[in-house]
């Protein structure tokens, strides 16, 4: 069943969205060369507690850590160790904050440093494709509306879309109805409804879409090796445009 939220849910996701949003922010900013991805993921702990939030992804489902941190050919839910981040790496960051019983989801891939032209077009090709998806969040509009303009954008840029995962719905759980793919035929899945809110994350491949999840049953890689991006924010559907509620202002 898919959770249409009234005036008094969405004011609390939208205060647990913003806190979701300054959490990605601050971990974008630590990315650079000589910082380790568990130095990222405390300081995101630390920030959603002190806004008297709590970190959606800590012991969900037993994931250990606050963030995902995923790098290079790490597609998502890269556990943050004691790995050194090193100039050239492209990093994902995805985080979640649960605040007066809401979440919020939100995702992007930043450069360490100097990073290759070919890394930085995938990063954009990735962020560009959620917008590209984003069009189609409208009342009216099927679910798969946004999977197709999402897939159509990534492969006309000669990358592929991750199928094994996919967005969703978020709100008073992190995953609610209903599924959002990056991939399929449009006019499919149940009618976006204002009032619904969703988790619009495309996961995009440098190379073919297959990907493996490694033996601690969370890293998730690009089976060719190549690097992948990741981008997300949750959007919620209104009578006219979508609302992009993970951002920072008002904070």
């Amino acid at each position: 069943m898919i959770a249409i939220k009234n005036e008094r849910e969405l004011e609390a996701m939208r205060q647990a969205c913003k806190i979701t949003a300054a959490a990605r922010a601050l971990a974008g900013d630590m990315v650079r060369p000589g910082v380790t991805t568990k130095q990222i993921d405390k300081a995101v702990h630390d920030f959603i507690v002190k806004q008297g939030a709590k970190p959606s992804f800590l012991h969900y489902g037993g994931y250990p850590a606050s963030a995902c941190i995923s790098v290079n050919n790490v597609v998502i839910h890269g556990i943050p160790d004691g790995r050194v981040l090193q100039e050239g790496d492209i990093v994902s960051v995805d985080v979640g904050a649960y605040f007066r019983g809401f979440h919020g989801d939100c995702a992007a891939t930043y450069p360490c440093g100097k990073i290759s032209p070919e890394a930085q077009r995938l990063i954009d090709v990735t962020r560009e494709s959620f917008f590209q998806g984003l069009k189609q969040a409208k009342q009216g509009n099927r679910v798969s509306d946004i999977s197709h303009a999402i897939q159509t954008y990534v492969e006309s840029n000669g990358y592929s879309v991750v199928r094994d995962f996919v967005g969703h719905g978020v709100g008073a759980q992190l995953h609610e109805e209903p599924e959002v793919r990056n991939f399929g035929a449009p006019g499919h899945g149940p009618r976006l409804l204002r009032g619904m809110t969703l988790a619009i994350e495309p996961m995009v491949n440098e190379g073919n879409y297959p990907v493996v999840v490694l033996k601690d049953k969370w890293t998730t890689v690009t089976a060719d090796g190549k690097l992948s991006a990741h981008y997300e924010n949750t959007v919620l559907i209104t009578d006219g445009e979508p609302e992009i509620l993970t951002v920072t202002e008002g904070l």
